[in-house]
This record gives structure tokens, sequence and C-alpha cells, in this order.
């Protein structure tokens, strides 16, 4: 029987935090399989914007490896 995959990964007991261009984004999903993320966004006062879905591409290199250690 082979292995089913995950549909997401819950990250957001990890506290995975990196900042954008002013925004801030705190990482609550990871989808393996759309390559996507899900993130709670903070404007540059620190107030919530709301949860965005950002490809994986578009987060920073240091932060992959905490969400998809290889």
């Amino acid at each position: 029987m082979g292995k089913k995959k995950k549909k997401s990964v819950e990250l957001s007991d990890k506290k995975i935090q990196f900042t954008v261009e002013k925004l801030s984004y705190k990482a609550i999903r990871y989808y393996p399989t759309a390559m996507s993320v899900d993130v709670m966004e903070y404007d540059d006062k620190g107030n919530k914007v709301g949860v965005r879905n950002i490809p994986f591409a578009h987060v920073p290199k240091d932060i992959k490896k905490l969400i998809k250690p290889n």
C-alpha cells in the first residue's frame, strides 16, 4: 500500500514569522500538493490585515527550510 499524502501541514504551532516589504506574515498552513502557504498578514503597525495564500516560491529562503526541511 502506498503512503497517503497529506493535504496540508499545520504550521501555526511553530510560530514561523517573516517580513517582506514592510508587511509581516505568520505561517499558518502549508499545502505540499499546491506548493502554497496560508499566512496571516500584518501591516507595519502590527495590525492583522487578513489571511492570504501565497506561493511557496515567494517565501524567503531561510523560512522555506523551516517549513519544508529536506
